[in-house]
C-alpha cells in the first residue's frame, strides 16, 4: 500500500484518539469514547501491517486470529474484574504497555545488528536515544506498575516500605540507568548495553513504588499511566512510527495532568511522587484510647428516621461501599429519598478509591444521575447547609487530623468538610484505619453516629427501614 494511504489511516486513527478522550470525560458519552478508542487502534495496527509488509492470505490469517484471541482476552477480563479490581487491572496493563515497549525497542535494535542488515540507522542519535529512553522508562514502568499491582490485590504489603538511604539509592539507580543508556547510544552495536539499562531501570522501578503506600495508589497509577505513554512514544520514534508517537503523548500527556490533579487533592508535589516519598504512615496512637466510650453506634431505624426529617442529604461514597459493591443499594436509598422529594447529592473526593475517578464510575453504573455527583471543591462550602451526611466506606478523606495534626501522613490533605453538617452517619465495618493508618477523630464527634455494618447489606437495611416510617 502507499506511504501517503497508510499516513492516512494513521492519521484518521489518531483523531479516533483524541475524539475518543473527549469523550471519555463525561458518563454519558463513556461508552462511545470506548468504542472510538478502540477502532482507532484497530486501524492502527491495521496500518502497521499494510507499512511494514506485504499482505497475503497467511497474514490475514494471523491478523486475524491475533485480532480475535485478543478480543477474547479482553472480553474475559471486561466481564470477570469486578469493579473493585479494576484499580489492579489498571495498573497491570499500565506495566503490559511498558513491556511492550521495551520488547519492541531491544528488538528493533538487535534486528539491525543482524549480519547483513544496514547499520547505518545507529549512527542516528535519534534511534539511539528513543532506544536507551524505550528501555529505562519501559522497564520503570513494568517493575513499577506489578509492584502497584501487588500492593491493590494485597499480593504484597500495602504500607510504605522505607529504609535508612532509600532516596540516595534510588537517585544512584537512577544516574545507573541514564549512564547505560549513555553507553548505549555511543556503543550501539553492543547489546548488551541496552538489557543492562532494562535491569536497572527495573530495579528502579520496584524502588519508586515500594516506599508508597496504598493510600497515594491514585496518584501512582496516574503517574504509571503517564510513563506508559511516554514509553510507547519513545518506541514510536524507534519505530519511525507517527501514530505510535501521537497516541503515546497523548496518553503521557494526560497521565502527567491527572497526576497533577491528584496531587493537588492530597497537597503533594510532583518531585515527591517522583522520589517515591508518598504514604509513609508513621505509627498511630492506640485506637482504642482515642475511641474507647467516646463513639455513639446507631441503627438502620435511627438513621431512617433522621432521613425522614432530612431536607438535604449527602452521600459521601469511598473504597469500603466498592468492597461491598453497595453502588446499587446506595442507588436504591437515593430513589427512596428523592421520592420523598429530599435532595440528595454525592460528594466526591478526588482520591477515594484506588484509582482517579473510581467512586463515579461505580456510582455510574448504578445509573446516579452525573449532576449529582459533585466534586469537593464545590461541595465543601455548602456542607453547613446539609442535615444528614452518610459516610459509606470513606475514611481518610473525611479525616479531621488532615488540618489539626501536622505530623500526621494525611497533614495537609484537603478533605471533604462533613463535620460542618447538622448529622453524621458513618457505615464502617469496625474502628479500624483507611490507608494512612491513623484513627479519625469525626468518629467520636458529637453529632456523628457509627453504623458497624457492611456497606451494602447497612444501605439495604436503611432502604427497609424507610419505608416502614
Amino acid at each position: 500500500m502507499e506511504k501517503a494511504y497508510i499516513n492516512l489511516i494513521y492519521l484518521v486513527s489518531s483523531i479516533l484518539f483524541i475524539i475518543g478522550l473527549k469523550l471519555l470525560s463525561h458518563p454519558k458519552t463513556a461508552v462511545r469514547g470506548n468504542f472510538t478508542g478502540a477502532l482507532g487502534m484497530f486501524l492502527a495496527v491495521v496500518g502497521v501491517f499494510f507499512e511494514y509488509g506485504t499482505i497475503n492470505q497467511n497474514d490475514i490469517i494471523i491478523i486475524g486470529s491475533a485480532i480475535l484471541v485478543g478480543t477474547a482476552i479482553g472480553t474475559f477480563i471486561a466481564l470477570k474484574v469486578e469493579m473493585t479490581g479494576m484499580p489492579q487491572l489498571v495498573a497491570l496493563l499500565n506495566g503490559l504497555g511498558g513491556l511492550a515497549s521495551f520488547l519492541v525497542g531491544g528488538n528493533s535494535l538487535m534486528e539491525i545488528l543482524q549480519p547483513g542488515h544496514d547499520t547505518a540507522q545507529l549512527a542516528d542519535y535519534q534511534f539511539t536515544i528513543s532506544t536507551a529512553a524505550t528501555g529505562i522508562i519501559g522497564a520503570v514502568t513494568l517493575t513499577g506498575s506489578l509492584v502497584a499491582f501487588g500492593k491493590l490485590q494485597g499480593l504484597i504489603s500495602e504500607k510504605a516500605v522505607r529504609y535508612f538511604g532509600d532516596q540516595i539509592v534510588k537517585v544512584l539507580f537512577f544516574i545507573g540507568s541514564l549512564y547505560l543508556g549513555y553507553l548505549n547510544v555511543i556503543e550501539p552495536t553492543k547489546i548488551e548495553w541496552y538489557w543492562y539499562i532494562v535491569l536497572v531501570a527495573s530495579i528502579l522501578g520496584v524502588l519508586l513504588v515500594i516506599p508508597i503506600g496504598g493510600a497515594d495508589m491514585p496518584v501512582v497509577i496516574a503517574l504509571l499511566n503517564s510513563y506508559s505513554g511516554l514509553a510507547a512514544s519513545a518506541t514510536g520514534f524507534v519505530l519511525g512510527n507517527n501514530v505510535l508517537i501521537i497516541s503515546g503523548s497523548l496518553v503521557g500527556a494526560s497521565g502527567i495532568l491527572l497526576t497533577q490533579i491528584m496531587c493537588k487533592a492530597m497537597n503533594r508535589s510532583l518531585p515527591n511522587v517522583l522520589f517515591g516519598g508518598l504514604g509513609a504512615a508513621t505509627s498511630s496512637a492506640d485506637t482504642g484510647d482515642i475511641y474507647t466510650g467516646k463513639t455513639k453506634s446507631t441503627s438502620a431505624e435511627e438513621v431512617a428516621m433522621l432521613l425522614d426529617m432530612a431536607q438535604r442529604v449527602v452521600i459521601v461514597p469511598g473504597y469500603g461501599m466498592a468492597v461491598a459493591q453497595a453502588q446499587h443499594a446506595v442507588r436504591e436509598l437515593y430513589n427512596q429519598l428523592t421520592d420523598k422529594n429530599i435532595e440528595v447529592e454525592f460528594a466526591i473526593h478526588p482520591v477515594a478509591g484506588r484509582m482517579p475517578g473510581h467512586m463515579n464510575v461505580l456510582l455510574a453504573e448504578a445509573d446516579i444521575p452525573y449532576d449529582k455527583m459533585k466534586e469537593m471543591d464545590e461541595i465543601n462550602p455548602t456542607f453547613n447547609t446539609v442535615d444528614v451526611v452518610i459516610i459509606n466506606g470513606a475514611n481518610d478523606v473525611v479525616n479531621p487530623l488532615a488540618k489539626t495534626d501536622p505530623g500526621s501522613p494525611i497533614a495537609g490533605m484537603p478533605i471533604l468538610d462533613v463535620d460542618k453538617a447538622k448529622t453524621i452517619i458513618v457505615i464502617k465495618r469496625s474502628l479500624s484505619p483507611g490507608f494512612a493508618g491513623v484513627p479519625n477523630p469525626l468518629f467520636i464527634q458529637e453529632n456523628c453516629l457509627m453504623y458497624f455494618q457492611d456497606g451494602k447489606k447497612a444501605t439495604q437495611e436503611i432502604v427497609t427501614a424507610l419505608k416502614d416510617t
